[in-house]
């Protein structure tokens, strides 16, 4: 028989708390306490009070945006707690209230029915929120380059045709001197870097319309490269941020980085999303689910009408998708020769979500099992070659054919 505890149902919000408490395993209907809470600091202190006082050992939330956050840090080291997914607690239609919310929150959870989120510990929260801030970041900094290109273009500057990077030590320069207050264009072609690719002819003939450059065009100029050195100097702390606090698991991040397609950037997310060892996930193909990168399915009467890949999260199919794309040029890998085995049959797209698929299970073998990773090539495997003969032997013989095997290499 098992023994009786209490659980807690908290229906979050972001300035108030519905929380009802229920024995888990009493007979007959629930019998729910309820009591309202704030969600300042000594309301959750009181809350963590009362639940101690009537000995709730078990919680749990529904991910609403932001605010469940401060609530599981006050709990985390007092009871055990489970972060539900929203669409797995809908309500049917009709009148609702807090209160019956968290009771179906409860029920629910008691049933087995909802569907729990992973919420790794506190350091590794610390990890994601420092890399997902760095991604941030980055994509600011793309953000603006197009805002840059885009003023560029509208004041009549084509300095985007003659240089490869907008925001590179060239480029910058001239720009610099552009928002500076520069009329000519030759001492602003002279800036540039002798390697550079583009002539001094070249340089000037994008910039000859520098002394007509309005002074609102130079204003916002240099509010962009300001804001430029801003960014590059945010990711750049950032970066070795991450690196101080993933030294210890320095080992990890090497061993993940030498697969074809990572680095040491997109090891250190995968890393911070799933964990040194990735010990949550008992197989790879549990990681895969977890993703969204494995195929779905939706099967009624024995028949599937939909193969789509689940939703899942988002940071890890991100950074596998771009893992996927790069490691299709590393040139004799593994990776290059199963996308041109699979591309003409699944088309670009498809292939690269299975390869990204591959990926993901390979990198849970590396950090699960501390392996290091061994790239053979292109080589094919020596087993499969001798079923493949067997299997082309057998066919050429129920047409009719005499066919006699090669003789079997044995080293010695």
């Amino acid at each position: 028989m098992q023994t009786p505890y209490k659980i807690a149902g908290i229906d979050v919000h972001k300035g108030m708390l519905a929380v009802v408490i229920a024995d888990a395993v009493a007979e007959g209907e629930f019998r729910f306490e309820r009591r309202k809470f704030g969600t300042l600091a000594s309301d959750l202190r009181a809350l963590a009070e009362w639940l101690t006082a009537e000995q709730v050992r078990e919680a749990v939330m529904e991910s609403t945006a932001q605010y469940w956050k401060p609530v599981w840090r006050q709990l985390e080291q007092q009871c055990r707690l489970h972060l539900a997914q929203a669409y797995s607690n809908r309500a049917p239609r009709g009148r609702k209230s807090d209160f019956k919310d968290a009771e179906r929150l409860l029920r629910r959870h008691v049933a087995g029915e909802l569907i729990l989120s992973f919420v790794p510990n506190p350091e590794q929260r610390l990890w994601r929120a420092l890399t997902r801030s760095k991604h941030q970041l980055t994509r600011d900094r793309v953000r603006l380059y197009s805002q840059l290109e885009s003023l560029l273009e509208d004041a009549r500057i084509k300095l985007g045709t003659c240089v490869s990077d907008l925001l590179g030590v060239s480029s910058r320069r001239m720009l610099q001197g552009l928002a500076d207050g520069e009329t000519d264009a030759s001492r602003l072609a002279n800036r540039a870097e002798p390697e550079l690719q583009a002539s001094p002819e070249q340089l000037a003939d994008a910039l000859s319309v520098a002394a007509t450059l309005s002074a609102l065009h130079r204003q916002i100029l240099s509010l962009f490269l300001e804001r430029a050195d801003l960014l590059e100097r945010q990711i750049a702390t950032l970066q070795q941020t991450i690196a101080a606090a993933l030294r210890k698991h320095q080992e990890a991040v090497m061993r993940l980085a030498a697969v074809p397609g990572f680095g040491v950037d997109s090891a250190a997310q995968v890393i911070a999303e799933v964990g040194p060892t990735a010990e949550t996930f008992s197989s790879a193909a549990e990681l895969a689910s977890w993703v969204g990168v494995c195929p779905g399915r939706e099967e009624s009467a024995e028949v599937s009408k939909s193969n789509r890949t689940p939703k899942g999260n988002r940071a890890m199919r991100r950074v596998l998708n771009q893992v996927a794309n790069a490691s299709l040029k590393a040139k004799g890998s593994i990776f290059q020769a199963m996308y041109r085995r699979l591309v003409p049959r699944l088309g670009h797209q498809k292939t690269v979500w299975a390869i990204a698929h591959r990926l993901c299970r390979l990198a849970w073998i590396v950090l699960h099992r501390g392996v290091e990773y061994v790239e053979y090539g292109q080589q094919r495997d020596p087993k499969a070659i001798q079923r493949r003969t067997a299997k082309l032997i057998r066919a050429l013989r129920g047409l009719g054919y005499q066919v006699i095997p090669p003789p079997v290499k044995v080293a010695v």
